[in-house]
């Protein structure tokens, strides 16, 4: 066995520790290695396996030593990377030569191989287009436009196709041809139903415009009536119909009688009046009145029938959810009818003024009211006799007279009752 040798280290950090050389073994005492990083590292390890760690690390690191067999010179090692950098360079500017060079020869304009063989298959005289050409030749029969035309003019050319004969309408054996016929007659019963709402539309209008002048001549008569009427009553008549009232665009309301104010304490107070000349029904009616008051500022309405429009069992007026249906022969009007009724609405609208400066006796419009009413049931009753019974035509004429006369006796009664304070 070889006596052991010291060998002291150079590293500041390691002054006063050696290393011992037996003969198999290797003794290092005092080594310090100044690095954190592998101080970290080696800290990481539990401390029972850091021996062992460091043992390893230096049996590695100088079995590696070992096996190079040269000393590390760094310049060398800078010399050799740049020699091989300069290697690496040529071979580079050498590859990107012939890069181009490759290039240039398969894609250059002009004279680089794929223009040239896209221009032989792709070009104006290409094969392509020479192929395309000689198979859509409109002047060869066997190119495939040729070929084409022939099998699509049996089906579309000509009055002897195939398409022709199914669309010809004229051609019995064509599908088109019940058709044809079906829509002929059905443009023949249009306008037959044409030509014959157009007549109807015609005469109807006609007949509106006849409506129309009728109704202005009953409107007309009934204004000369009112106007006498409230000339001897001071009240004031206006003609409305033409006129928009308090609701929004509404023109409801022919005329307003506004009541003289001696008769209402100074209130104000109104009785609209409609003239129909057409046939209404009786829930349409009473709407109309009720907008028609509203639209007027009214207390009561009076609506005027014609003769041929009035509903049953109004003649010659009645009372009905607090207005005043009254009947009239434009042709033939009893001045005595109208008045009849337009005392019994002022009487009705008067009624409403019980919150006003006007003493009303209630008993005794009630009681009048209920008179008139009375006297409505007979000459309704006698209306029905002189229908049914011709030959009692003037007793009942004669007994009509009566009954208006005692109608009117009867709202005088109810009106004097009405007396200002």
């Amino acid at each position: 066995m070889e006596s052991a040798r010291l060998v002291p280290l150079p590293s500041p950090a390691n002054r006063g520790a050696s290393i011992r050389i037996d003969a198999d073994r290797l003794v290092v005492e005092h080594l310090v290695l100044d690095d954190a990083g592998l101080a970290s590292f080696v800290a990481e390890r539990p401390a029972d396996e850091r021996a062992a760690l460091l043992e390893r690390a230096l049996r590695v690191g100088l079995t590696a030593i070992q096996s190079v067999g040269v000393t590390v010179n760094v310049d060398a090692v800078r010399a050799e990377f740049q020699g091989l950098l300069r290697q690496t360079e040529a071979a580079n500017e050498r590859a990107a030569t012939a890069l181009d060079t490759m290039l240039r020869q398969n894609f250059a304009d002009g004279e680089g191989r794929l223009p040239r063989t896209l221009e032989k298959f792709l070009g104006d005289k290409g094969q392509l287009r020479g192929f395309v050409d000689e198979l859509f030749d409109e002047d060869k029969r066997d190119s495939a436009i040729g070929r084409m035309r022939v099998l699509l003019g049996g089906y579309f050319d000509g009055d002897a196709s195939r398409l022709a004969q199914l669309l010809d309408p004229t051609r019995l054996g064509s599908p088109l041809h019940q058709f044809r016929t079906e829509m002929t007659d059905g443009f023949n019963r249009i306008g037959e139903r044409l030509a014959a709402l157009e007549a109807a539309g015609a005469a109807r209008g006609a007949e509106r415009s006849k409506s129309a002048a009728k109704g202005a001549d009953f409107e007309a008569t009934i204004e000369a009536l009112l106007g006498e009427l409230a000339r001897g009553s001071g009240d004031i008549l206006e003609r409305t119909g033409t006129e928009t009232g308090s609701m929004m665009a509404s023109k409801k309301g022919d005329f307003v009688l506004t009541l003289n104010a001696d008769s209402t304490a100074g209130a104000e107070l109104r009785v609209v009046v409609e003239c129909k000349d057409r046939y209404v029904s009786g829930r349409a009616m009473r709407d109309e009145l009720r907008d028609a008051k509203s639209n007027r500022d009214a207390a009561v309405a009076l609506v005027v029938f014609t003769a041929a429009h009035a509903p049953a069992g109004i003649a010659p007026f009645d009372v009905r959810a607090g207005d005043v249906y009254c009947v009239l022969d434009p042709g033939a009007p009893e001045p005595a009818t109208l008045e009849a009724a337009v005392r019994l609405a002022r009487l009705l609208a008067l009624q409403t003024l019980r919150n006003h400066d006007v003493e009303v006796d209630a008993a005794a419009i009630a009681e009048a009211i209920k008179g008139v009413r009375e006297q409505l049931e007979t000459l309704r009753a006698l209306k029905v006799t002189l229908t049914s019974i011709g030959t009692s035509a003037k007793d009942v004429y004669v007994g009509l007279d009566k009954l208006r006369d005692g109608i009117l006796a009867r709202l005088k009664e109810a009106e004097s009752e009405l007396r200002p304070r």
